[in-house]
């Protein structure tokens, strides 16, 4: 009910002020650039030299991190599902070191993994401009999906593995962009 509520005095506010209402492309835009500023924040904090990461390193008893993703492979996780969610949207090709996992493990270097979630993104603002109230419902792709839910989905997904990364962030002693306090 709360976002109703922001949702509907940002509405007002941009009538107020002479602008254009938003749209549903630039509604979820807006979600994917939030989205975007937090991960790649996050993927940009931590170290090359712990970029490779994972808590199973830690040998925490009773922990079970045995199998977990590093840290790399969540952001090369979050960049390879964003092209495939949101690809159909655009029409764009997918990028060869995405379709498997043997080509992710070709991307080595910090510099090489941050880079394709950065251009995943790119994409992800791509697919938003192709939203209209008339074709959001449409279907498209393999899976048959609504536009608009392929998406917002690319968005809510990649929030998720930030949760992921967020952790291992903060087991490695690193705040968070997101969370570090703002000069006054």
């Amino acid at each position: 009910m709360k976002q109703l509520g922001i949702a509907v005095l940002s509405l007002l506010s941009a009538v107020a002020w002479g602008q254009s209402p938003p749209t549903i492309a630039t509604a979820v835009d807006s979600e994917i650039s939030l989205v975007e500023r937090e991960v790649v924040g996050a993927a940009e904090a931590m170290p090359e030299d712990k970029f490779n990461f994972s808590p199973e390193s830690l040998h925490i008893p009773g922990a079970d991190y045995k199998g977990v993703r590093t840290f790399a492979w969540e952001v090369k996780h979050v960049a390879a599902s964003s092209y495939f969610l949101w690809s159909p949207l655009t029409g764009d090709e997918i990028p060869k070191a995405c379709r498997t996992e043997e080509g992710l493990e070709k991307l080595k270097t910090k510099a090489e993994i941050v880079q394709l979630l950065k251009d995943s993104f790119t994409l992800g603002h791509k697919a938003a401009a192709t939203l209209t109230a008339q074709n959001a419902a449409e279907t498209v792709g393999a899976g048959k999906s609504a536009r608009l839910y392929l998406a917002t989905f690319g968005a809510a997904h990649a929030l998720d593995h930030y949760g992921q990364m967020v952790e291992y962030l903060r087991m490695n002693g690193i705040v968070p962009p997101a969370s570090r306090t703002k000069p006054d």
